[in-house]
């Protein structure tokens, strides 16, 4: 098998697996990037509404880095590690006029000062945007930015398969080029994950199918915790049926959303901020309309923005507007958009400080969604997205980069483990009989969907937890159809789907875990939040089929847990 030797390797080319690359190359180590697509197809392309800063003189005068700080720890439902708050806070400026300096076209105000609009959760408004295509503008502006440095080398459409270790230690990843599908061992000294979401975990979300929650699980199987795994957003308003993101700027520039009896019910549930309360409260409201008789035949509520004008709509909602007409037949100039909630974000992910690292193994970090820095806590506010994978990108591109000062040695050979993690991911193309892969994804997406969803209680995350070991079981005779050996997606399908079983099991046995209501995360039998007992992280670990969880305390600051109310 074919090895290839660098100082640090980025697996995914989304914003914050860019940003990392360009923090440790400029300080001149030498790194590979591995990513599923092209870095530009990356999900980060799919953000549409904006970005979250603040900045001193283009804000609102009564605003500052501790509001934006406290509005994300009361959004996280106050399990936010609040250094981490912080410095996403103090650095969100710094950001944006980086990125501004990099070639992103923010819309600007007629005083030519970059624009701002409200999302959920925010006291100011703090959002910057690119109309509602702002994921797109960043996306593009820092893959020129990376693409001029000659040492970086980008491995576009090749699949990582596992982790490489020497005991403790992280010593690189066996990926597989997606067309020859020839196996090549990287070998490095410290590995980023920044794999990005779990989505298509979920039958419902506004995730790209690329999203199969691939970094979590090599994290698991190579010995790594998840933190908070329980914890996944869904947001209010994807367009019904296809499910396609609509994104809260339109609430932000004004859509208000009806039931109906053409009621605008958010005052029912959140009487101060209405449609811009956070996510998981918007989400449950919609849920709960339709299940008490007030929500449309088919399941859905409508998103009305036809009193904010044709022109307007076309120039800041262009996105929300196209999507509607080409995927739903809706004119949203004259007709409310048919929407209804799905998985979003994943606030869990591989447990790491504030610089990116994992204590479990050395040399690895993680950054963006597939990590925890715990900044989002038990629901993420609207546009912090965005704003993480840069600041905690270039956080832990600045932390590998002085990792690799001091960690010079090199690993033992490991060709036996590497020729396993080869010859584990071949079985599926020469199984002749058992489950079709199709069967068993089909499934689990809606035992994910149905069990472990917006709404959660004992009898249902159980039934869960007892089929999704049923489909563990079953996948290990599953089969692929195409045995092909150039561009075989079944087979990177059924791996992919590999990844998806370990990480739902480990999502529904800490979600049952958990007897509390907080954020994202809310059990029926169990409705409110308990500080006293469940203020603490879950910190979950895979052995074999057995989940193993403890906790840790969460780490604060300044603010103390008051009840949350919008």
């Amino acid at each position: 098998m074919e090895k290839l030797s660098y100082d640090a390797i980025v697996i995914g080319g989304g914003l914050a697996g860019l940003m990392a690359a360009h923090e440790i190359a400029v300080n001149g180590y030498k790194v590979a990037v591995i990513s599923k697509v092209f870095p530009t197809r990356s999900h980060s392309s799919s953000a549409e509404g904006g970005i979250a800063a603040y900045i001193e003189e283009n804000s609102d005068p009564n605003d500052n880095p501790d509001y934006m700080s406290y509005d994300t720890i009361k959004g996280g439902d106050y399990l936010v590690d609040q250094d981490a708050a912080e410095l996403l806070s103090m650095r969100s400026g710094e950001i944006v006029r980086i990125m501004e300096s990099w070639g992103t076209l923010f819309n600007r105000q007629p005083d030519g000062r970059v624009a701002v609009r409200y999302f959920g959760g925010q006291t100011y408004p703090r959002t910057r945007f690119v109309g509602d295509k702002t994921g797109m503008a960043l996306l593009h502006a820092l893959f020129q930015r990376v693409s001029g440095l000659d040492n970086i080398d980008f491995y576009n459409e090749w699949f990582s398969l596992d982790l490489v270790r020497d005991d403790k230690r992280i010593v690189g990843v066996v990926a597989m080029e997606m067309k020859s599908m020839n196996p090549v061992f990287f070998k490095a000294k410290a590995i980023v994950m920044a794999t990005g979401g779990m989505g298509m975990l979920y039958a419902h979300s506004t995730n790209a199918y690329i999203n199969t929650g691939d970094g979590y699980s090599m994290a698991l199987r190579a010995g790594a915790a998840l933190k908070d795994p329980e914890f996944v957003q869904f947001h209010p308003t994807a367009l019904y049926p296809s499910d396609i993101l609509i994104s809260e700027a339109a609430r932000g520039e004004g859509a208000i959303l009806i039931n109906n009896k053409g009621e605008r019910f958010m005052q029912r549930y959140a009487p101060k901020k209405l449609d811009l309360a956070p996510r998981d409260i918007v989400s449950r409201s919609i849920i709960t309309e339709i299940r008490e008789g007030r929500g449309f035949p088919g399941g859905y509520v409508g998103l009305d923005l036809r009193h904010l004008g044709e022109e307007y709509i076309k120039e800041r909602l262009a996105l929300a507007y196209e999507a509607a007409l080409s995927f739903s037949g809706v004119d949203a100039t004259k007709e409310p958009i048919p929407v209804r909630p799905a998985q979003h974000y994943y606030m869990g992910g591989i447990d790491v400080d504030i610089t990116g690292m994992n204590s479990d193994l050395i040399g690895l970090f993680a950054a963006g969604e597939a990590a925890c820095v715990s900044v989002h806590g038990a629901n993420r506010l609207g546009s912090n997205s965005l704003l993480e994978t840069l600041v905690f990108g270039r956080e832990t591109g600045r932390a590998v980069a002085k990792f690799l000062e001091s960690h010079t040695e090199d690993s033992n050979s490991l060709d036996n483990e590497v020729d396993k993690i080869v010859d584990d991911a071949y079985k599926y193309t020469k199984s002749e009989s058992g489950v079709h892969f199709g069967e068993i994804l089909n499934k689990l997406r809606n035992v994910m969907w149905d069990e472990v969803g917006i709404y959660r209680d004992e009898d249902h995350l159980k039934d869960a937890i007892s089929q999704i070991n049923q489909l563990r079981e079953m996948s290990k005779t599953m089969y692929v159809t195409d045995k092909s050996k150039t561009y075989n997606t079944e087979f990177f399908n059924a791996l992919e789907l590999r990844n998806m079983l370990d990480l739902a099991i480990v999502i529904a046995q800490s979600a049952l875990n958990r007897k509390e209501s907080r954020g994202a995360h809310f059990r029926t039998d169990y409705p409110q939040r308990d500080d006293d007992n469940w203020l603490k992280h879950t910190i979950s670990y895979l052995k074999g089929n057995t989940v193993e969880i403890t906790y840790k305390p969460v780490r604060m600051t300044k603010w103390k847990p008051e009840p949350r109310v919008y």
